[in-house]
């Protein structure tokens, strides 16, 4: 099954990353305050999931979602529906990305 984000022929990580830049820039984080916020290593691993490459840890979700201010089981819920689909279509069943 796909997304209905795959529908429309846009790649759904991009969306994913446009909608992960959103949430940073409206708590007002730069890419390397987030990745600090993070202890991340590197901020460029900000940069690469905001243009759609690479993937947010599982085991992280919840240290994500703090920093962005979101509701942890809403935030994961939308992660899935972008990362695995087909899981997300087999829990949810509702087929529409993010809801």
């Amino acid at each position: 099954m796909t997304s209905a984000v795959s529908d429309k022929g846009n790649d759904p990580r991009v969306e994913l990353g446009g909608w992960l830049r959103s949430l940073r820039e409206a708590q007002g984080l730069s890419q390397r305050k987030m990745a600090e916020e993070l202890s991340l290593d590197y901020y460029t691993f900000i940069s690469q999931l905001e243009t759609g490459r690479g993937k947010i840890p599982s085991a992280r979700y919840g240290d994500w979602a703090k920093v962005l201010d979101q509701q942890p089981r809403p935030f994961m819920k939308k992660l899935l529906s972008y990362y695995e689909p087909e899981a997300y279509e087999m829990l949810f069943g509702d087929s529409q990305t993010g809801q």
